[in-house]
């Protein structure tokens, strides 16, 4: 089911009535509103059906005004880095390479050969990578196109072991 294009076009509750009611008692106790036109709008407010409805009923009156007429509340977005720059995309931990943690003790050279050589994803097996070796050994490698490129990739830039430390050199 869609939402409606105007929000003002959605049908109110009990609740958005009783809120309108409780409000207009607080206006009509400040002195904004006299005995008749307090009623006139409480009446009003009784056999509302949309938020239109009720709406009109304080379009001359300040705040207080019911919960749905307030403002929608924006939250600022976090902070940036110190020294990112403007409009980077943030890394999440786990998905960036953890330099933090040394340097694997197995080969990229190694792992790009084996990848090279076999169509099924040994260079992957020896880093620890096991769910991407078995897709590789489940499709041949991608019919060997895929162990080809990981291969090449793996030689030239390296990557990470099972436990995220940089391969070494």
């Amino acid at each position: 089911m869609s939402q409606p294009a105007d929000p003002d076009a959605v049908r109110i509750g009990n609740l958005e009535r009783e809120d309108a009611m409780r409000i207009l008692g607080e206006h009509f106790t400040a002195g904004r509103l006299q005995v008749d036109e307090y009623d006139q709008r409480v009446n009003q407010a009784t056999v509302a059906t949309t938020r239109a409805h009720l709406r009109v009923l304080f379009t001359d009156l300040p705040a207080p005004y019911p919960p749905f007429m307030a403002p929608p509340v924006w939250s600022a977005p976090p902070p940036r880095p110190v020294g990112a720059p403007p409009g980077a995309i943030p890394v999440y931990p786990g998905l960036a390479p953890r330099h933090d943690l040394g340097v694997s003790d197995k080969s990229k050279v190694v792992a790009g050969i084996l990848q090279l050589i076999t169509p099924f994803g040994l260079g992957r097996f020896y880093i620890g990578h096991t769910g991407v070796g078995l897709a590789q050994l489940l499709t041949c490698g991608g019919f060997g196109i895929w162990t080809l490129v990981d291969g090449i990739v793996l030689l030239v830039n390296g990557g990470t072991d099972g436990y995220g430390r940089r391969l070494r050199d």
